[in-house]
């Protein structure tokens, strides 16, 4: 008989609010192991383990390899010891708060068992809309410092009753320790109210009232797990016109919730991996394919002029109810009115989108830290996340720098997330949008104090966007300034989405294809359609696009047929496009515009492919007018679809002694094309030309300069047909293709590449 031991183990990683404990507290038992487990302030979770050898070495190979489903079992420290004499094992209390340092987990979607529990008549939980256990429900949006405990979260409201109590204790139950268990006698509760606030329904006649209403055509403002979403029916084109005209969305595409798979295949294409990713217990929007021979006429009015079409599966117990009420999908899109973070809450509902709403379906649990749905698209088999938000934030990422320098990135101006270190890895904040405004810098700073708190982070160091007029600019100056914290780093925009794919890829060096609308470059000018030569702390430009203006800056990009007056040589053409694509009303005004290009008068330099795709949407007549951001270049990918790729040679010229892609004489070329040849090909063959001509000077420089590796990042890589274009065309050339899995290409993925490089400069200097 093996001799006893005892065991101090520490577990990092996703452990708490995942589970764990009770895990640990039945593995033990199963093994007749003696002693405890308990939670830390600092995210951990210690255990003391006591009894044979072989029971102790039992235990820890199904603590590493056989964890609860939400956990993500990071170090596992062991420390022998004599034995204690230790009888029983047990859940102590947890250690009080040091300050963070923890590792928090994020929302999930309600799981198949509570989904039955919901759906029993015979379970206390039948029709609660807020039902949760050890393995689902929220977590990041609820909670306010660790440890994860329920004094801790937003649950604390709501005492137990002596069920749920008797649930919380028994550790043969599921909701065992769940800090987010409730049910109908003790747990948040549910309201309907009109446009003014007055109460219509309360509990489960709120759902059913909100149903109704929603099956009447009415807007209905639903407040969830991590934000409010406005809902109305997606198959009433009138309803959904009324949205667009009430929050003014004119064109800008609407995510969709359906009640199941079933229904997403009856209006969408999906693969394998769509529909594995569709039922995940994240639960993502997903960008499916929506082109179909029985296309519902409906689909039109929810995303306008795309193939595309962003669907998700309900992820809680309130929007499985709704459906009980509703046929078919619904539009579930953020609730905000532009430049307004997401509402939260009943005050901020009703008086942001009072004029928006005809009634709110509201609950009493508060959201500490609101968090967006995240979207996510698959090209070529691989996922790329739009936005990466609800389910993977706060999730860390790899930091491939050995430092101990603390680091706080604010991101650039538009799709902003921020991100702080946190012992040698990267955590990325939630979704906060365009910091253009006083209520998003609002927003921005709290998720900021917010994510110092949790993870215990006192930045020695901000890092931002080298843009001196951007407001993330600014309020890192103050952090340096108001905190003492070194800095800022200003980091140039391309090199800070280079430096986003080499550290999530763990890579020191790739030739980088940087493509995206606008960035600020080294000399001053607006960069996004550079080739790279790039390593985490510093870059070289080897390529890229030849430079074009911009007349009137910004209304170049409103309007993007004024781009086509300094990319085209024809003046009756081009007075001809900026008419009819709505840049200006006359000849006359047309006249002017060409003059700002021919004097250089408030015409920007740019090498953007962003807006030179959005240039050749406006040559098409695919889209002369953007009332979103990358509206244009959208709809020219799916003006694309199904066009077949002309034969065409790409024309290249130089730019102080490196090849470049000739922008004009491409721009001319194509509207050659366009006389005899169909929108759909002349579409395709501009996204092949400058996918292949990037993805050619690539590949050029890769080879003279020994380097084995190609990426792709920045906004352009969204594009399906131009990112597999160029994987194709690195593969072929046997280099390693280098592509986004864990953040986004586009500028959500910024703050992560400026930790990165903050860092690496550190580690050189």
């Amino acid at each position: 008989m093996s001799e006893r031991t005892r065991a101090t183990v520490s577990v990092t990683g996703v452990v708490q609010g995942v589970g764990f404990r009770p895990f640990v507290y039945r593995t033990a038992v199963e093994n007749d192991l003696a002693g405890q487990v308990k939670n830390t302030g600092d995210g951990r979770v210690d255990i003391v383990l006591e009894g044979t050898e072989e029971r102790v070495e039992s235990f820890l190979s199904t603590l590493r390899n056989d964890p609860p489903p939400l956990s993500r079992v990071g170090d596992v420290r062991v420390n022998r010891h004599d034995p204690a004499g230790l009888a029983g094992f047990e859940i102590v209390a947890s250690t009080g708060s040091t300050g963070g340092s923890g590792t928090i987990p994020p929302d999930t979607a309600m799981c198949d068992a509570c989904l039955e529990d919901l759906r029993d008549p015979n379970s206390r939980f039948q029709e609660y809309w807020a039902t949760a256990c050890v393995d689902c429900g929220p977590r990041y949006t609820v909670i306010r410092e660790l440890p994860y405990d329920r004094p801790t979260t937003s649950m604390n409201a709501f005492p137990m009753c002596e069920d749920c109590r008797d649930d919380y204790e028994n550790p043969a139950d599921r909701r065992y320790h769940a800090q987010t268990i409730a049910c109908p006698a003790c747990g948040p509760t549910l309201s309907l109210l009109d446009g003014d606030g007055n109460e219509l329904a309360g509990g489960d006649g709120a759902i059913r009232r909100a149903g109704e209403r929603l099956a009447g055509g009415e807007l209905v403002a639903i407040k969830g797990v991590g934000g409010t979403h406005l809902v109305c029916d997606a198959t009433d084109p009138e309803v959904v016109k009324r949205l667009r005209e009430r929050t003014g969305r004119p064109e800008k595409p609407f995510a969709l919730m359906a009640p199941d798979l079933k229904t997403v295949e009856s209006f969408a294409q999906v693969s394998a991996d769509e529909r594995d990713a569709l039922v995940d217990t994240r639960r993502p929007i997903l960008l499916l394919d929506g082109r179909r021979d029985d296309r519902p006429e409906w689909l039109d009015a929810v995303s306008p002029g795309l193939y595309t079409v962003g669907v998700m599966l309900p992820y809680s117990g309130l929007h499985h109810l709704v459906f009980d009420h509703v046929d078919g999908p619904l539009v579930m899109t953020s609730a905000n009115m532009p430049g307004v973070p997401m509402a939260i809450d009943r005050e901020s509902i009703l008086a942001d989108l009072g004029a928006v709403i005809d009634a709110t379906l509201v609950h009493d649990r508060e959201i500490v830290m609101r968090c967006d749905d995240s979207v996510a698209r698959f090209s070529g088999g691989q996922r790329r996340f739009v936005r990466r938000s609800r389910g993977w934030v706060p999730e860390s990422l790899p930091l491939p720098v050995d430092t101990d320098l603390d680091v706080l990135a604010l991101g650039a101006e538009f799709d902003a997330t921020v991100a702080l270190t946190q012992t040698g890895e990267v955590v990325p904040s939630q979704y906060i949008g365009d910091v253009d405004d006083p209520e998003t810098i609002a927003y921005l700073r709290e998720t900021v104090a917010h994510l110092r708190d949790l993870l215990g982070t006192d930045p020695d160091v901000v890092a931002c966007d080298a843009h001196p007029d951007f407001l993330t600019t600014r309020e890192a100056r103050e952090y340096a300034s108001d905190e003492g914290i070194a800095g800022p780093v200003q980091v140039q925009h391309h090199h800070a989405h280079a430096a986003s794919l080499l550290a999530e890829r763990e890579r020191e060096r790739a030739i980088v294809i940087a493509a995206d609308g606008t960035g600020y470059g080294s000399d001053g000018s607006i960069w996004g359609g550079e080739v790279l030569d790039a390593t985490l702390s510093d870059f070289e430009r080897a390529g890229g696009l030849s430079t074009f203006e911009l007349p009137g800056g910004t209304a170049a990009i409103e309007t993007p047929a004024r781009i086509l007056a300094s990319l085209l040589d024809d003046v009756e053409r081009i007075d001809e496009l900026l008419v009819e694509g709505g840049a200006v009303e006359t000849a006359d005004e047309a006249a002017t515009v060409r003059r700002q290009v021919e004097q250089g008068v408030n015409t920007p330099v740019t090498t953007s492919s962003g807006r030179l795709l959005d240039a050749v949407s406006a040559l098409l007549d695919v889209c002369t007018e953007r009332s979103y951001e990358g509206e244009p270049a959208m709809k020219l990918e799916s003006a694309a679809v199904g066009g077949d790729t002309l034969d065409y040679e790409i024309p290249y010229d130089s730019r102080n002694g490196t090849r470049v892609l000739d922008a004009g004489q491409l721009v001319r070329d194509l509207d050659a094309l366009s006389e005899e040849h169909s929108t759909a090909d002349v579409a395709a063959t501009a996204q092949w030309t400058v996918a292949h001509g990037l993805a050619d000077m690539a590949v050029e420089v890769a080879e003279d300069r020994g380097v084995d590796a190609v990426g792709f990042t920045g906004g352009v890589a969204y594009n399906d047909a131009i990112t597999r274009t160029i994987s194709e065309r690195v593969e072929v050339a046997g280099l390693d293709f280098l592509g986004h899995d864990r953040i986004p290409p586009g500028d959500g993925g910024i703050a992560y590449g400026q930790v990165a490089i903050a860092t690496a400069r550190d580690s050189t200097d």
